[in-house]
């Protein structure tokens, strides 16, 4: 019978040609000649006989006859039609008559034909890649000679140059190829070119004869060629996990290297001076979330998959598994980042507590400039007045005048404490906060202490002077007392009503804004009684001017008790009125804003609020999928493909919550009591799902990688999933080890401990005591199937090397593809043994390398 080595290494058995005639031509022609011989002298008792042995007992009439007359026995009755239906029941019947004497025959029968089948086939793959070559037959396909050259050029391309042979000059092909076969193959010449080339239709069998004597002296690079097909095929998967490996370590490199580079970036905790330089800090944060952190989610992900692809092809190619570079695992790669994302959260918790410390430090800068500003403007001046001597040559009315004077300076200086102690306060405050220009505030502020020690010292020592003289001066003008008296408080409250108007403020929410409106709308309600009180001031100034002109009093100056005067009191309260709906402007303006940011918190939380639970119904749903059995591996990956689409498909709702995200943090919207999802959870959550689903993807990917390479039916796998979830008792798509063992035994397993501990050391190579389902399918496969192992590789290598127990670089260069041949070379160690010669190479340990059971 026929033997196929794959498809294209099909190889008629030696017996077949002995069968059908196809040995020696000139022991072949005698045996012809002697059983014709043979025949006719028995037909002639029948008075026939016959020419040619095939042609006469094509039909099986004669070889029925020729039958009856040497047993003297009648046969079944021949069929009389001419169609090959009949011819082929005449010689099955002749051939079933031998059977029924004890006759044993082997591979004989009237459809017989698979030894010439087989040799048409070969010839047709070996000369498959030469243009005009055509096999079809054993006649006309061969005037031209091609074939015959092909045959050759084939195996031995170092005997013919075949591109220099022409279709058109079929003598010189033969006589080529005629001549080299007979010269280099020892195949004697039994054809002749010219009687092939002058007939019409040459000769089927003296072909056939003439062909297998080609394929007899090429039958051994037949085998040599299906080992070095052996190995190629696992050289190829050796090399393909070769180049999987080296991706994945430069990926994961890659990958680490950017984490290495990206976490010191976002640790980086040196403050600006500016809310600007820290707003810009905060835009380059957003940049690198929107523009730099999504690819590398991206290939994160991918670098898992590559990892669990190629382990899956390891296990099916039966390699041991890939352990990546140190600190290069997937584990290490998720612990990286990790730390990023942990690096993430602080570096931008961070930036919005400086950005508020800043708004907060501007805020207490200006406030502390319009204080001491207002402090300073105040004081100018009292330090040369409190060391005036006027007193020594004033009159007693004047000397009274100065006291009074200088009582109501106290009064003034008492209510300027206050101010002072705010500007203290302030600096202080500004100091604790680290404000970058604390240096000049201090300056300022020890300025205006030192100043007011100064001034209190100074106000002692005349108030002692003026007390001193006090018994020498007994007229006061009691109205410019009670004008100075009244008029002081009255200018310091507006003074401080102007500093509160023009003061700035900062809310973060509706209530404060509304706390801020009330506060404002309480003080306008004062501004009556205020106004009372200016025109009472101005009644007293009225009332000196009408004691001045009525007695005629000859005063010299202005009031000796204030320098405030009635103009001045009525700019400032007109300047207060200004600045009264100046302040209501402002607060509905904040009012305003911050219903708009109440706005945008509701619009963000009712996204917020929808797309969380969706992304964890989805990661609930996917995690049912993966566990459960709904039609073939297939129609799981369809679906999951589909839900993956759809869940791409919410991207733009991520997106659009983005935006929205964007806009509360440039409106400084610092918490949000409608939602407790914040931004940060979606991302996490998205990100999560997409690696979740993406995994869950690849895992039945690779279950079809396992059911397709170890010959699993969807029957099979369906049993072993269901056997898988009836012990996974916590629906976790996980079994705990004594779930496993227990799952075992009911598959009929007869397990001793030494027998499972050898099982978990398989599917839980890490020791942790689970076993996910893809090892759980791993191991079922691996029980079930069989592949390439290290011994089946040395064998092949052994067809090549001629049985030695080496091989020689020139032998891997003829046998395999140039590129396979170089890398056996450049990985094979030199042979050592007692049988070596210069070159020799050791396939034996290289063999064994490729299956992890020695270093390569």
């Amino acid at each position: 019978m026929d033997q196929y080595d794959g498809e294209e290494n099909y190889m008629p058995q030696e017996d077949d040609w002995d069968r059908d005639m196809l040995l020696d031509p000139a022991w072949e022609k005698q045996q012809r000649k002697t059983f014709t011989a043979w025949c006719n002298s028995h037909l002639r008792k029948a008075g026939t006989q016959i020419e040619n042995i095939e042609e006469d007992f094509r039909d099986g009439l004669k070889l029925m006859l020729l039958l009856e007359v040497i047993s003297g026995e009648r046969l079944a009755k021949p069929e009389r039609g001419k169609m090959r239906v009949h011819k082929i029941s005449n010689v099955n019947k002749a051939l079933d008559f031998i059977a029924s004497k004890g006759v044993k025959l082997v591979s004989i029968g009237a459809e017989e034909t698979s030894a010439k089948e087989g040799l048409l086939l070969w010839c047709q793959r070996k000369t498959a890649p030469y243009k005009n070559v055509n096999i079809q037959n054993f006649h006309i396909s061969w005037k031209d000679g091609l074939g015959f050259c092909a045959l050759i050029h084939r195996h031995r391309p170092e005997l013919i140059d075949y591109g220099k042979l022409r279709k058109d000059d079929p003598m010189t092909n033969l006589n080529t190829a005629f001549d080299v076969a007979e010269k280099y193959l020892d195949i004697p010449k039994m054809l002749d070119a010219e009687d092939i080339v002058g007939t019409a239709r040459p000769d089927e069998k003296a072909i056939m004869t003439y062909v297998s004597s080609f394929y007899h002296a090429f039958s051994g690079a037949q085998k040599a060629e299906t080992a070095a097909n052996r190995i190629c095929k696992v050289l190829a998967v050796n090399q393909e996990n070769e180049q999987l490996m080296e991706d994945y370590e430069k990926l994961a490199s890659d990958l680490l290297e950017w984490i290495r580079r990206t976490i010191p970036w976002l640790e980086n905790r040196m403050p600006e001076n500016t809310m600007q330089a820290m707003q810009q800090k905060l835009e380059d944060f957003r940049d690198y979330r929107r523009l730099h952190k999504p690819p590398k989610v991206q290939e994160k992900c991918q670098l898992e998959i590559n990892f669990n692809t190629l382990q899956t092809k390891l296990r099916l190619s039966n390699r041991p598994a890939f352990m990546p570079s140190e600190g290069k695992m997937v584990s290490d790669i998720n612990n990286a980042w990790g730390n990023l994302e942990g690096a993430e959260k602080g570096y931008e918790e961070w930036l919005l507590n400086e950005i508020r410390r800043l708004e907060r430090l501007d805020h207490l800068a200006e406030k502390f400039r319009q204080k001491a500003a207002i402090h300073e403007a105040w004081t100018g001046g009292k330090e040369e007045m409190l060391q005036q001597r006027d007193y020594e040559s004033s009159s007693l009315s004047e000397i009274k005048a100065l006291l009074k004077k200088h009582e109501a300076f106290e009064s003034d200086l008492t209510a300027h404490q206050d101010r002072v102690e705010q500007i203290a306060a302030i600096a202080q405050e500004l100091n604790e906060l680290d404000y970058y220009d604390s240096p000049s505030v201090n300056a300022r502020c020890q300025r205006i202490c030192d100043q007011w020690d100064s001034l209190g010292n100074l106000t002692q020592k005349r108030s002692e002077a003026l007390q001193r003289t006090e018994k020498l001066l007994e007229t006061i003008d009691q109205l410019y007392l009670e004008f100075a008296k009244r008029a002081a408080p009255f200018n310091n409250w507006m003074e401080g009503a102007m500093e509160d108007l023009q003061d700035t403020f900062i809310v973060h929410t509706i209530e404060e804004i509304q706390g801020l409106s009330m506060a404002h709308e309480q003080f306008k309600a004062t501004l009556p009684e205020a106004d009372k009180e200016r025109q009472a001031i101005l009644g007293i100034h009225n009332e000196i001017a009408k004691i001045v002109q009525t007695y005629h009093v000859n005063i010299a100056g202005s009031n000796p008790y204030t320098t405030i005067n009635p103009q001045e009191v009525n700019a400032k309260w007109d300047k207060v009125r200004h600045l009264v709906p100046q302040r209501d402007q402002a607060l509905i303006e904040e009012h305003a804003r911050q219903q708009n940011n109440e706005r945008l918190r509701r619009q963000f939380a009712n996204q917020a609020n929808v797309i969380g639970p969706w992304i964890q119904t989805k990661m609930e749903e996917i995690g049912r999928i993966s566990i459960e059995m709904h039609g073939t591996l297939e129609d799981q990956l369809t679906h999951l493909r589909q839900y993956e689409k759809s869940i791409i498909n919410y991207k733009p709702k991520i997106d659009q919550l983005e935006g929205d995200h964007q806009l509360i943090q440039e409106a400084l919207i610092f918490d949000n009591k409608h939602t407790n999802y914040t931004m940060e959870h979606i991302r996490v959550g998205w990100e999560q799902l997409l690696t979740t689903i993406a995994r869950t993807i690849n895992e039945i990917e690779n279950q079809i990688l396992t059911r397709d390479a170890k010959g699993i039916t969807q029957e099979q796998l369906n049993e072993f999933r269901a056997s898988f979830n009836h012990f996974d008792r916590k629906r976790t798509g996980i079994m705990e080890a004594e779930d496993f063992k227990t799952c075992l035994i009911s598959m009929g397993y007869n397990l001793g401990e030494n027998e499972f501990s050898r099982i978990m050391s398989i599917v839980d190579p890490n020791r942790m005591g689970l076993v996910t389902f893809q090892a759980f399918i791993d191991f079922m496969s691996r029980e079930t199937a069989d592949t390439d192992t290290a011994d089946q590789v040395m064998a092949s290598f052994k067809v090549l090397a001629g049985d030695k127990n080496y091989i020689l670089a020139d032998e891997l260069r003829r046998e395999l593809p140039p590129d396979q041949a170089e890398y056996c070379i450049a990985r094979m160690a030199p042979y050592s043994g007692p049988d070596a010669v210069p070159g020799a190479l050791d396939y034996m340990s290289f063999s064994t390398a490729l299956y992890g059971e020695s270093d390569l």
